[in-house]
């Protein structure tokens, strides 16, 4: 294996582990859910850029933590629609959404706000699966796609459930190796 071969390997291997940590998972965890397929030492190896990973694999790596291949995929190798690199530093998060919750929910209104929110994770590169920071941006196109001013959106994510309360940090969603 060519350096360049090896460092994109090293990429591949870190964007796996990130997203496997953002979804709170440890390597048993995807063995486990993976039906054994992907054995907690190969994961790891891949992980490590020790091993490289078939498409076919990745594909179904990505089903198990329900996220878009290209995602899987270090920054660079795909498009990042706005160019942001998913910094999220650099806005003020002024609602957090309970995507567990939305998860749950049937209807028109919380299929049109997953949607939304789906692309957001992408965007921003955030697979944490259970919350997700709604900027003012986002709020007015959540008002946009309900039919509401911004503040009755607001209203409306609240009755349905959707706002979480209390501080949520980030060293919350760090998962075990």
């Amino acid at each position: 294996m060519g350096d360049r071969d090896a460092s994109y390997g090293l990429a591949v291997g870190e964007r796996l582990r990130q997203i496997r940590r953002q979804k709170r998972m440890s390597l048993q965890d995807v063995e486990a859910l993976s039906d054994q397929e992907f054995k907690a030492s190969v994961l790891g190896a891949y992980e490590r850029g020790e091993r490289s990973i078939s498409v076919p694999r990745l594909a179904r790596l990505a089903g198990i933590y329900r996220v878009p291949v290209d995602q899987l995929l270090p920054e660079g190798s795909t498009s990042q629609g706005d160019g942001s690199g998913g910094d999220r530093s650099s806005h003020e998060a002024k609602l957090r959404l309970d995507l567990t919750q939305l998860a749950s929910m049937g209807g028109a209104e919380a299929q049109m706000i997953s949607r939304y929110v789906r692309k957001i994770q992408v965007q921003r590169q955030d697979f944490n699966g259970r919350v997700l920071s709604i900027r003012r941006d986002d709020l007015r196109l959540i008002a946009c796609i309900l039919g509401l001013s911004d503040d009755l959106a607001w209203g409306r994510l609240e009755e349905m459930g959707l706002q979480m309360s209390g501080p949520y940090r980030e060293e919350e969603a760090e998962a075990p190796n």
